[in-house]
């Protein structure tokens, strides 16, 4: 086969790849603290045509070896975990995270998970749970004769209990972050779990140093925008173009070939 067609084809399947990552943003415009994912590629193995020559008396110049390239793939895909944009919606149990760090929830297989996600429920046992139904680590418990729940910045949760004048606190939340939080795992439902990649969590509280502040009453957007991944879609589409033509070309010329024989 015509190694021009290998290469085009390896440039087509990458601009596809590079569809799906945006397709994959777009989807998520409206999920709640959603991180975009940009697509990285490298280019394949070289073929060299020519070793480097020593040219002129006594080899004092040396011509560069002649080499072509055989193609691209994808390397990675990266998250970009850049804030997204506060959304104000005045539900108690709304909490966004304004800086770093991640909400801890235990899975029902006993496993450690993290999300930005605050938007909270309280369970059928007054446990502080995520929309899926994920309890918060530690455990925030609110009586069901509770009323007037405060979530301060720094993670105190307080509430207002019958025959008590003073709001009485109930729990802290607690937050962890990571050295390489783009190396979260992602698992759906917005979650992510630790890997190698992301290094171990350290954990602390709201307002501490490294750790973001809590925002009661509000959730994060999405961070993708839309006018760039439209721009990015369009891009990914004439480069498809374009190695498709260099496909369509490969088979012109060889078609071109076989019929010097006839």
């Amino acid at each position: 086969m015509d190694p021009a067609l290998r290469t085009a084809a390896t440039g087509m399947m990458a601009q596809q790849t590079r569809v799906e990552v945006i397709s994959n943003n777009l989807a998520n415009v409206n999920t709640t603290a959603f991180k975009r994912s940009r697509a990285h590629f490298e280019d394949l193995l070289y073929q060299t045509v020519r070793e480097a020559q020593p040219v002129g008396e006594g080899g004092a110049e040396v011509l560069p070896a002649v080499q072509v390239g055989r193609g691209t793939r994808l390397s990675q895909v990266q998250r970009i975990d850049a804030q997204g944009p506060l959304q104000p919606t005045g539900r108690a149990l709304d909490v966004a995270i304004e800086g770093d760090g991640l909400f801890q929830v235990l899975t029902p297989a006993g496993e450690m998970a993290y999300t930005r996600d605050g938007g909270l429920t309280i369970s059928d046992r007054g446990v502080l749970v995520t929309q899926g139904g994920y309890p918060l680590i530690p455990d925030v418990v609110i009586p069901a004769d509770a009323s007037e729940v405060v979530i301060s910045r720094n993670g105190v949760v307080s509430a207002v209990l019958p025959h008590a004048v003073d709001p009485v606190e109930l729990g802290r939340m607690e937050l962890a972050r990571f050295t390489n939080p783009a190396g979260l795992r992602a698992l759906g439902e917005n979650l992510f779990a630790e890997t190698g990649a992301s290094g171990h969590p350290l954990t602390g509280y709201p307002q501490e140093e490294g750790f973001g502040r809590l925002l009661q009453g509000a959730l994060e957007g999405s961070n993708v925008e839309v006018v760039q991944e439209m721009v990015e879609m369009i891009t990914a589409l004439r480069a498809y173009e374009i190695n498709s033509k260099a496909i369509k070309t490969a088979e012109q010329m060889g078609e071109m070939a076989n019929n010097l024989i006839r």
